[in-house]
């Protein structure tokens, strides 16, 4: 896996569900204005300080960052904890919804 260009992809995808810029999250993260843009456009890696910042930023886990397959980690976070609070019946009327939408 190219470690370097999936962490700058993540990081835009991520970025742009949340709708907020580039800019806007360096300052959140309190870096310099062009500290995501720089590791998005591949010029630069946060440090391992920086990426567990980045991921608090989101609201996910690290595991949760790595999950290429989830398009929406903080979403399906939410969903899981919704999902926490059904009795067992509405847990699988919820799953049926969901295997009639992706089938």
């Amino acid at each position: 896996m190219d470690y370097l260009s999936f962490v700058s992809k993540r990081i835009s995808q991520l970025r742009v569900q949340k709708g907020i810029s580039a800019r806007d999250m360096s300052l959140s993260l309190g870096q310099s204005e062009s500290y995501i843009n720089k590791i998005e456009n591949r010029h630069a890696m946060p440090s391992m300080a920086g990426f567990f910042y980045i991921c608090e930023f989101f609201g996910i886990t690290p595991e949760e960052f790595f999950k290429s397959e989830v398009d929406a980690p903080q979403k399906t976070r939410e969903l899981m904890h919704e999902i926490d609070r059904l009795s067992p019946s509405q847990t699988e009327h919820i799953l049926s919804i969901i295997k009639d939408i992706t089938e």
